[in-house]
């Protein structure tokens, strides 16, 4: 696991070297989902440090299982509202969230533990009915609905375009999301950053990257094949 994760790594740097970018302007999210907590443990010993749930249940275990390792929590999959509760315990950020339904109920969940939780917008860039996410018309407005509730941080944007076998395929998606993210940006909104741009797997997280990405979501160039 440790050569793979190397390999990532300088796959990394140099796509961000090459689009004129410093290497450590992106982090990378290890996705750990149904991966089991030992597998996790080996992947953090290799030197990682964030790792990416998609399973509130599952993501329960591990986060208790490995409390004794220094990691950063990320949710990355589809939260269901009655779930906020559970996902503002354990979460450092959460990369999914697409109505204000949702928002206000992580907002009311995290004043409980007079916490700030640190959010992302998910955008669904290819209007895909079989994914989540606000089109991208919509963004600005639930930006400026949810940045006004006091115990969230929006962060930035999250996508999960349309899947193609070749990443100049995906490019457009990834520039249409670093494009929203400018003129979200230059609203100046209060209480909302736009320093993050979550885009990018193992197929296409080169192209990601060379199109502002500052959070790849990699899972099986690190751990392999899920069963």
């Amino acid at each position: 696991m440790k050569t793979r994760i190397e390999s990532v790594l300088e796959r990394i740097r140099t796509a961000a070297l090459d689009a004129g970018r410093q290497p450590e302007s992106v982090r990378l999210v290890a996705v750990s989902k149904t991966m089991p907590a030992e597998m996790v443990r080996r992947a953090a010993e290799a030197g990682l440090t964030v790792m990416g749930e998609n399973y509130i249940q599952e993501s329960r275990e591990k986060v208790e299982a490995l409390a004794d390792l220094d990691l950063t929590w990320h949710f990355i999959g589809h939260l269901q509202s009655n779930k906020a509760k559970y996902a503002v315990r354990l979460f450092d950020l959460i990369h999914s969230v697409d109505s204000i339904k949702l928002a206000r109920e992580l907002d009311r969940q995290a004043a409980k533990h007079d916490k700030v939780q640190d959010i992302l917008i998910q955008v669904n860039t290819g209007k895909e009915a079989s994914k989540s996410g606000v089109y991208a018309e919509e963004a600005l407005a639930l930006v400026r609905e949810a940045g006004q509730l006091d115990h969230l941080a929006i962060k930035g944007l999250m996508t999960l375009p349309p899947y193609f076998n070749a990443p100049e395929k995906v490019r457009p998606y990834f520039r249409q999301l670093r494009e929203l993210r400018a003129r979200i940006a230059s609203e100046a909104l209060p209480g909302v950053s736009m320093a993050e741009l979550s885009m990018g797997m193992t197929g296409d997280f080169e192209a990601a990257i060379q199109e502002g990405a500052t959070l790849v979501r990699i899972g099986t160039a690190i751990f392999g094949e899920r069963q």
